[in-house]
């Protein structure tokens, strides 16, 4: 395929036993944050590949990736294994609508995400657009444990950074690991427990939110918003929710 050019890779850096980023360097054209790429690797004569947000920002001169290793998955675990110096096929042209131009103005962007879906909103917020135009910005990221919840490094560097717009908050499901919530979001935002947490009113007339990860997780939150009057973002009808289904 036309598409793919060779990606070296810089640095594969292992969070856990199955949660990994792949640092990569390859000469692809220019992305919006928020957009994901195609990884590929020619096994058995045939060309196996999977789609993966971008987590670096666009600025950035090192393309960065996301992934969780899938036990018996044909890509994750030869991805999970490669090495500095070795190659993987990566898509020239970036895909996508996930990205902030899509998203109306407003006082509140709430970025809601289960586990690797992180990756696009550390793209957008390493970008100045957000900053500029919403007043708060939540970062909620949904994990099963503390061991789980990666790149904390770089998201303290965005607290310290803009400590007075950005709100955190982290969910573990299943251990206490506080000052994690238990449980799920969906759960959370029908209830106001996460309104409660982080201090802030989730309204139609003052936020916008965008969900990514699994799919349950963005069906059910979009259905638990939907009941507090927010609606669907659409491009010729703007709403609040954005939403991208992870897989």
């Amino acid at each position: 395929m036309a598409d793919w050019i060779p990606a070296k890779v810089i640095n594969n850096r292992h969070w856990n036993n199955d949660l990994f980023s792949l640092v990569l360097q390859a000469n692809i054209e220019p992305f919006k944050a928020g957009q994901f790429t195609k990884l590929g690797l020619e096994i058995d004569g045939k060309m196996i590949q999977r789609a993966y947000s971008f987590v670096n920002p666009p600025s950035s001169d090192q393309i960065e990736v996301y992934a969780t290793r899938v036990a018996d998955g044909l890509l994750s675990p030869r991805l999970h294994a490669l090495e500095p110096g070795q190659e993987v096929y990566i898509s020239a042209r970036a895909n996508g609508y996930f990205t902030l131009e899509e998203v109306p103005d407003a006082e509140q962007l709430w970025l809601l995400a289960t586990g690797t879906a992180i990756g696009p909103y550390l793209s957008i917020l390493r970008e100045t657009d957000a900053w500029k135009r919403f007043r708060k910005i939540v970062l909620v990221h949904a994990v099963r444990y503390s061991a789980d919840l990666s790149y904390q490094g770089e998201i303290n560097a965005l607290k310290e950074q803009y400590p007075e717009q950005l709100i955190v908050q982290p969910f573990v499901s299943r251990e206490p690991a506080p000052p994690a919530l238990p449980g799920r979001i969906p759960h959370a935002i029908e209830d106001g427990m996460l309104e409660r947490h982080v201090g802030l009113s989730l309204t139609p007339e003052q936020s916008q939110i965008m969900l990514c990860g699994n799919p349950e997780m963005v069906r059910e939150t979009k259905a638990v918003l939907e009941g507090k009057g927010f609606t669907k973002n659409l491009r010729r009808k703007p709403g609040n929710i954005t939403m991208e289904h992870y897989w």
